[in-house]
């Protein structure tokens, strides 16, 4: 799709973050809006600034962790719309919690948001796409799903979860000569909201305050989520099956692949002090 005019996007998490950017960025490319989530004035605003770059975005109340509310939405956009050409599987929230300290109720609801709601919106839209004969599959996944890090253990594996599921069907699709295409995104430090609103373990002995955690993130995140969009929307056209965003993220992928074993002990002794609920 090296022309992404007059094609139809479906976006989840886009009331804010890089769903906002990706819905903006798509209206500047001429796209056809599908965009969802559960924050209904943060959406409502992303389509209000879509429509002021003429587009003509649909929105909808969506919780990804409902199998049967994504299949509904992606149902209906293509019924709306006329069509479905991409879906982007953004949705996703933070927990900082360590493996021993956390829940598995915590575990399960993170799980059900971030690698259940990338599972399914695949699976809802990939038969229209398949029908269609043409589609292009964008799932999240994070530097995280690419490396461990203390203190995100539930994190790290829903996007460990993703990477793997995207690029078996990535693999399936190409071996049975499919142009159905899948990307896997992996952001490094993007300047979202996602530690503010992080959750912190409940069973954690301590936990710093949303504003410090998030000026803590900040000092190491330095990518607007605008610049992420961008290098999101370029792989796409691309037709890239892995889609790194910052430097760091590339360095990150570098070394896990040349040193799989001494960046844990890199980590680890990074980790030696830290405060719970740090991000």
């Amino acid at each position: 799709m090296r022309d992404l005019r007059g094609r139809v996007a479906a976006v989840t998490g886009a009331a804010s973050g890089i769903g906002r950017a990706l819905a903006l960025g798509l209206a500047r490319e001429g796209c056809q809006l599908a965009l969802s989530d559960v924050d209904d004035a943060g959406l409502e605003e992303t389509g209000q600034q879509a429509a002021a770059l003429g587009a003509e975005p649909s929105l909808a109340h969506v919780d990804v962790a409902d199998r049967d509310a994504v299949f509904t939405w992606a149902d209906r956009v293509v019924s709306d719309h006329g069509s479905a050409d991409l879906v982007f599987n953004n949705a996703g929230v933070a927990l900082a919690a360590t493996v021993r300290h956390m829940t598995l109720e915590e575990l399960e609801w993170l799980f059900s948001i971030n690698f259940w709601g990338v599972v399914y919106g695949t699976k809802a839209f990939l038969p229209h796409f398949e029908r269609a004969g043409r589609g292009h599959i964008v799932n999240v996944s994070s530097v995280f799903g690419l490396v461990a890090f203390p203190g995100n253990g539930a994190y790290v594996a829903a996007k460990f979860a993703v990477r793997g599921f995207s690029e078996a069907l990535s693999i399936e699709l190409q071996a049975d000569r499919s142009p159905i295409l899948v990307s896997t995104v992996h952001p490094g430090g993007i300047r979202t909201g996602i530690a503010r609103h992080a959750r912190v373990g409940a069973n954690e002995p301590g936990s710093i305050a949303p504003e410090e955690r998030e000026t803590l993130f900040f000092r190491a995140a330095r990518t607007t989520a605008d610049r992420a969009a961008r290098v999101i929307l370029a792989g796409v056209k691309r037709d890239k099956r892995r889609i790194l965003i910052t430097p760091g993220a590339r360095v990150i992928s570098a070394v896990q692949r040349l040193f799989p074993s001494l960046y844990q002990s890199a980590f680890a002794r990074g980790a030696r002090g830290r405060q719970p609920g740090q991000v």
